[in-house]
This record gives C-alpha cells, sequence and structure tokens, in this order.
C-alpha cells in the first residue's frame, strides 16, 4: 500500500511500506542489481552494530544521537518502518531510544554536554519527522508529535541573530554559526513541517538570508558556500552542496543562488575533479546532500549521477559491507552510502521529488 501523503500527514499505513513516486528510468540492469546486494549487506552490517539500547555510535562511542538518526534514516530508505519491514525492531528501538534523550523542558533531542549536539538534534527532528507520517500508533504519535513541536521550538530557540546556527545554541555558542549545522537544522525543520508540525516562517527566512548571506556572488568560486559569514574564507564544496539541497528544501529551485550553487557544485563536486580521488574533504557529507539534488533535478540527472558516483562507491566497501573510509567511523560512512544508493526507492518523503 501506498503512502498517504496529504498536508498532515496523518494517513495510517497498513503493512509494507511503498515509495509514494518510483523513478521512472532505469539505472544500467547490472548495476542496478549490484546496489540491491551491496545495500542489503551494509544494512545488515548496521543492524548488528546497533547497540542493544537502541543507538549507534561513532569512532570513540561519539555522535550517538546523530548516528542513531543517520542510520535509521537510512533504514526508512529501505522502507523499513517502527511496525513493518526486515528492520522494523532496528528502526523501532532507533526512534525509542531518540525519545528517550529528548528534553521535555527544553526540546533539545540530544544531551548539553556534548559540544555539537545541533547535529543530532537535526538529524533527528528529520528522521522523527518521518516515522511520525507512518505511525500506526494514537499513543506514539502523540509522544511523537510533543518531542517535534517542542525540538521544533528548540531550534528556532537556538538560531543565530544573522539567521544560522552552530554547534550549540547561540545562547551557549556566543551566537557563533556556521554552515554545516546550519543546513542540518533547516533540513530537519523542513522534515517536520511536511509532516504537520508547525514551523514559523520566519525561522525559514531567516535561514534562507543567512544561507544566500554565506554564498560567494562572483569571480572564480560564485556560487559557493562559505563555512561561516564571520569567517568568510574560500567556498566550501562540501557546504555548498549541503546549502544547495536546504534550499530545494525550502521550496527555493531557481533563483540566482540556487544556479550559481549548481554551477559550481558541477565544478568543484561532481563531475568536476576525478571522483572519490577530489581534493576537498568530507567527500561523503557532500555527496549526502548531493545526491539529494541530482535526484531532486529528474531522471535524467539522477541517471548519469548514479551511474558515475554509484560504481565509485560500491568499489570501496569492505567484505563485512561496511564502508570504512574517514576520521568519523565506518557507522557514519556506511549510513551516508546506504541513503544515496537507495534514494529512488522513494520511501523517505523528505528526500522525495
Amino acid at each position: 500500500m501506498k503512502r498517504i501523503l496529504i498536508p498532515a500527514l496523518v494517513g495510517v499505513i497498513l503493512g509494507a511500506a511503498a515509495p509514494a513516486q518510483a523513478v521512472k528510468v532505469r539505472k544500467d540492469p547490472k548495476l542496478a542489481k549490484d546496489i540491491k546486494a551491496r545495500v542489503a549487506r551494509a544494512l545488515d552490517w548496521l543492524a548488528k552494530e546497533q547497540r542493544p539500547q537502541g543507538f549507534w555510535e561513532a569512532n570513540q562511542s561519539q555522535y550517538r544521537v546523530a548516528m542513531t538518526a543517520m542510520c535509521g534514516t537510512a533504514l526508512l530508505c529501505q522502507g523499513s518502518t517502527t511496525t513493518s519491514g526486515k528492520y522494523r525492531d532496528n528502526t523501532r528501538k532507533a526512534v525509542n531510544y531518540l525519545v528517550s534523550v529528548s528534553n521535555p523542558k527544553t526540546g533539545l533531542i540530544g544531551y548539553e554536554k556534548d559540544y555539537r549536539y545541533t547535529y543530532g538534534h537535526g538529524y533527528s527532528m528529520l528522521f522523527l519527522s518521518q516515522v511520525y507520517g507512518d505511525e500506526e500508533d494514537p499513543d506514539r504519535r502523540k509522544e511523537l508529535k510533543r518531542v517535534l513541536i517542542k525540538a521544533v521550538e528548540f531550534s528556532a530557540n537556538a538560531q543565530t541573530t544573522k539567521g544560522g546556527w552552530g554547534y550549540v545554541s547561540a545562547k551557549d555558542g556566543n551566537d557563533f554559526d556556521e554552515g554545516s549545522t546550519c543546513i542540518t537544522q533547516v533540513q530537519g525543520l523542513r522534515a517536520c513541517r511536511n509532516a504537520g508540525i508547525p514551523v514559523p516562517p520566519a525561522v525559514i527566512k531567516k535561514a534562507q538570508k543567512y544561507i544566500s548571506d554565506c554564498t560567494v556572488k562572483t569571480g572564480s568560486q560564485a556560487g559557493g558556500v562559505y563555512y561561516s559569514y564571520q569567517s568568510r574564507g574560500s567556498a566550501r564544496p562540501p557546504i555548498t552542496a549541503a546549502a544547495m539541497a536546504a534550499m530545494f528544501n525550502t521550496g527555493e529551485y531557481k533563483g540566482k543562488d540556487v544556479q550559481q550553487m549548481l554551477d559550481y557544485c558541477k565544478k568543484f563536486v561532481w563531475p568536476g575533479g576525478s571522483g572519490m580521488h577530489t581534493s576537498y574533504g568530507h567527500w561523503h557529507y557532500a555527496h549526502y546532500y548531493f545526491s539529494q539534488v541530482q535526484y531532486r533535478l529528474g531522471d535524467k540527472d539522477w541517471k548519469k549521477y548514479i551511474e558515475d558516483v554509484g560504481p565509485q562507491i560500491l568499489k570501496k566497501q569492505s567484505a563485512d559491507g561496511s564502508w570504512r573510509e574517514g576520521y568519523i567511523g565506518p557507522v557514519y560512512t556506511t549510513a551516508i552510502n546506504t541513503t544515496i544508493l537507495q534514494l529512488d526507492k522513494g520511501y523517505v518523503p523528505i528526500f522525495q521529488r
């Protein structure tokens, strides 16, 4: 049965979930088969890595909230929910964990002692809002709604005077903001709004302005986005790709900033450079977002993208199903890669066209 996509996303799903919109274009059959098999192996690995309490974690037991939300989202991309699908138990445990670490007073999903808690908070808003749309149990829906309403309030209060976000709230971080956490909040807020959770329009408008203010307007780096409005410096490909995805989520597809961002990404993210050996760091972070952009641009763009980037991802996979590049750890990289490779299944509303 297909998901019922109404404004408040209050439809009840019986049985296995199905994509709201199938992708018309067909990938290379051999690649499609390979992706399916490799993703299955990777998701099995992620399922085994989940701790009994329901969380995942990065290297050195870091970023539990963010890793749990990102892994949970990867499972949603497969089609599992809290009540159906191969990974329903894992998904349900992830939801339980994130609900348990939400602060009923402040709205923060996570721990104030974490020095980068806004990442986990933003990714959790995205994940839990997508679960909320499919939740069948009335009591759990009520609980998720409460958590998400408070989470939105926290993000709104955490926004800086310039319209961005930092690693912590504006109050805790002396009004410091930077691009990557800003994008995380914007996407999480948009996901909540799509799920019927009230989001103040002014918060999104301020964030759009912040992203625009951080975008280079002229010269060889036109369209690139700075790390931070305060520090400026050189534009950064990963943040630019993420900013473009966030602008798409806010409904901005054709503005001058967005077109410049796309032109910049075509030169510096993909197909510019040489695939996974490009000179910039955070390759997986960049493509976590740029893949969303390419998918939203349509069948032609997505087919070209996945038939180029897909094999680059697959050839780096370890025998156990994980991906082990990067200092954050295999849980992080594996969650990102499985999300990229499953976007065209269309199961997760925030990623749909």
